[in-house]
């Protein structure tokens, strides 16, 4: 038995699995995420740390059996501060917290974000680490005085079950990871005006970091000591690998609260517009083009709520608007962060288009899903999607919004092994540490195929076109208000 952990930012969850990939038992845990100001998030890193030990504890015994291994997989960016025990020395920051946007723009003008581009393949947004420890510098310097680490979310669960300190490669890219050598690029943390504070980034362990549970952790989770633990791929490239996304210009698409759209990769290219991620993997000479964008579910429930509707309102809503929505369109751009992938625009907000007093709430609902896969579509010819595409997240409870996303992005969809791919990704590498050489076919054969209908398609290319139109204007809107 393996189990995968996947430690989201408002959930928490714990998979078990057999040898051969079945699903044995589950167990979640909702976190807390508070909001200390206007666009900041924060979480209690004893908060989250417990919730590992409830959802393992419960999925152990559920599955009734010891497990093999454990694997680590989580929320990616932000900043989460502890000392050289692993203890709190300030709430988490969340990828989600924007204070650092300030920080951000006065980068964006002068020119920091394009040159890190261009050696790391990766860009910059108010929750990545980069913007965030400045943030704390000039706000906060004596928190990262006593600070041993400046880790990521699963890093700093790693560190409390097992002692070691150190994070994967795919974490360690952003934003300061040289993706050839595989090393912290002093001159990116120079830029950033963090080349003092190096010695807060944890050492980088490959394929990923692995330890074992110490005493103390084995007695809180309900488990003995000693059995093996990895860390990471965090949860973007763990959905990836529980995929089985193996061959370069294969594509996996996230319909989560983010839309993370992700192509794997056999070479680098900084030369493009700086935009999306460059995560090395663990094998090396192979990365994940990842546009994280800021849409995704999270859009569709606050216009949900907008009209007093809920998850299961969904389906009944998307049938009563036609495709085109009777006209209504959308910009989906409803974080208070603005747009990451496939274009930086911290000033980026949503709108609709076309609203009459004869547009009803399901065209609303309809506008905003058909934007959200046009964004991956987007996203999508961004990273360099030339190979099969594979799919998970919540989003994809919706078998309407599916052929959706199959008519906009005109090509089967494969729908990744669920629930819980990430969780099943982070066991997945797990594995590869205690059985090295074993197979991924048996644990990500796909449960289905969404295939597209041709006619929409053709319908939805010009629509797709005209929302490029649409973004393009926005930018440069969004520019001259930031």
């Amino acid at each position: 038995m393996y189990l995968g952990i996947d430690i989201g930012t408002s959930v928490t969850k714990a998979a078990a699995f057999d040898g051969d990939g079945r699903l044995l038992a589950v167990q979640t845990r909702p976190t807390r995420l508070s909001t200390p100001a206007d666009g900041w998030y924060e979480q209690d890193i004893d908060d989250v740390v417990g919730s590992v030990a409830e959802v393992v504890a419960g999925v152990a015994e559920a599955a009734g059996g010891t497990p093999r291994a454990i694997g680590l997989t989580g929320q990616g960016d932000g900043v989460w501060l502890v000392d050289e025990d692993g203890a709190a020395v300030r709430p988490a920051i969340s990828w989600m917290d924007s204070r650092a946007a300030p920080i951000l723009s006065d980068w964006l003008a002068d020119g920091t974000v394009a040159k890190a581009f261009r050696r790391t393949g990766n860009t910059m947004f108010p929750g990545s680490a980069g913007p965030i420890l400045a943030w704390l510098e000039r706000h906060e310097p004596r928190s990262l005085d006593r600070a041993a680490t400046a880790g990521y979310c699963k890093d700093v669960v790693m560190q409390r079950l097992t002692g070691l300190r150190a994070t994967d490669t795919s974490d360690a890219s952003l934003p300061f990871l040289d993706p050839h050598r595989r090393e912290y690029d002093p001159e990116v943390l120079a830029w950033c005006g963090l080349e003092h504070r190096r010695s807060l980034l944890a050492p980088v362990a490959e394929p990923v970091p692995v330890g074992e549970l110490t005493a103390a952790a084995a007695r809180r989770l309900g488990l003995r000591a000693g059995i093996t633990v990895t860390s990471g791929p965090f949860d973007l490239p763990a959905c990836a690998l529980g995929s089985g996304i193996v061959a370069p210009g294969d594509g996996h698409l996230i319909i989560g609260t983010t839309l993370a759209c992700q192509v794997l990769k056999d070479t680098v290219d900084t030369e493009v517009e700086p935009n999306g991620l460059t995560l090395a993997t663990g094998t090396p000479g192979r990365w994940l083009r990842a546009m994280p964008a800021m849409v995704g579910t999270a859009a569709v429930d606050w216009v949900l709520r907008l009209i007093g509707r809920d998850h299961q309102s969904l389906e009944a809503l998307l049938a009563d608007s036609p495709a085109g929505a009777r006209g209504v369109t959308c910009l989906p751009f409803f974080s208070p962060a603005g747009e990451r992938a496939p274009f930086l625009e911290p000033a980026a907000r949503a709108n609709f288009d076309r609203i009459t007093i004869q547009t009803r709430p399901s065209d609303l609902v309809r506008a905003t899903c058909e934007a959200v896969a046009y964004a991956a579509r987007h996203c999508f010819e961004a990273a360099g999607l030339t190979g099969e595409l594979a799919m998970c997240g919540g989003g994809t409870a919706s078998p309407t919004w599916l052929r959706i996303f199959a008519d906009v992005l005109n090509r089967p969809l494969k729908l990744a092994p669920q629930p819980e791919t990430g969780a099943r990704g982070a066991a997945l590498a797990a594995r590869r540490v205690a059985e090295p050489g074993a197979g991924l076919d048996d644990w990500t054969a796909p449960e289905g195929v969404v295939e597209p209908d041709p006619a929409r398609a053709r319908e939805y290319e010009e629509r797709y076109a005209a929302y490029r139109v649409r973004v393009d204007a926005a930018r440069a809107v969004w520019r001259e208000t930031a």
